[in-house]
């Protein structure tokens, strides 16, 4: 009969049975050493797994506050608001006109430079921001349903002037265009009231637009600034 793993492992003599005993403990000790490194190993790769997302996700949320930073530092200035106007405030500087309102076809030789109203052509400019000098007999058109045309000269206003100006403009109702041969470096001009400013940070701007922007006092008050004619340069 074959000797058992049991038989095998067991000694008559009391010395080689330690010794047998001894070998059994240090294979076990071996076994557990060798899962207790596993073990380690294990944690150790799951901490280095944490570190590394943590990271990431630390880099990740950085890189998303710098966007919206970003997004609140660089976003363009809202338009301005205005309540409108017709207040009868007295501005300084502002002349006062008395145009008459016709549709005529072909050009118009104005009185005033830039136009402030009188005869116009039947289709309004529609307003907005233009890079190029519009019709006078269009923009004054748009004047005449309560519209704020900003005109300038684009040899002065240029750079962090014009964009001086153009953060103080409301989102409807104006006219942003160049014009070529303008005696001043800036003129606001509503239906029968102009002001000539020579710079994008006076006061007076923001004035005029609260008390002429879409007034009551001009000949159609609360017609369309939108559905007429665009211009070429419009943005």
């Amino acid at each position: 009969m074959s000797p058992t793993p049991a038989d095998k492992r067991t000694s008559g003599n009391p010395a080689t049975q330690a010794n047998i005993n001894l070998t059994v403990k240090q294979q076990r000790e071996q076994k557990r050493q060798e899962k207790l490194a596993e073990y380690q190993k294990q944690l150790a790769k799951r901490r280095r797994s944490k570190l590394v997302w943590w990271i990431v996700g630390s880099t990740a949320a950085v890189v998303i506050v710098g966007l919206i930073v970003a997004s609140i530092v660089f976003a363009p200035a809202p338009p301005k608001q205005y309540e409108a106007g017709s207040d009868g405030v007295e501005i300084e500087g502002v002349e006062t006109f008395e145009n008459e309102t016709d549709h005529v076809e072909g050009t118009v030789e104005y009185e005033q430079n830039p136009p402030a109203g009188g005869p116009h052509n039947q289709v309004w400019l529609n307003c907005g921001i233009y890079d190029q000098p519009v019709p006078n007999e269009n923009a004054v058109h748009a004047l005449e349903h309560g519209a704020v045309w900003v005109t300038y000269d684009p040899a002065s206003v240029t750079g962090d002037e014009l964009t001086t100006l153009k953060a103080q403009l409301p989102s409807s109702y104006v006219v942003l265009s160049p014009y070529e041969g303008l005696d001043t470096p800036i003129a606001l001009s509503n239906w029968n009231h102009q002001l000539k400013l020579d710079s994008a940070d006076d006061e007076r701007i923001g004035q005029f637009f609260e008390e002429y922007w879409r007034s009551q006092n001009v000949p159609e008050p609360g017609a369309l600034c939108t559905g007429g004619l665009d211009a070429p340069g419009k943005q």
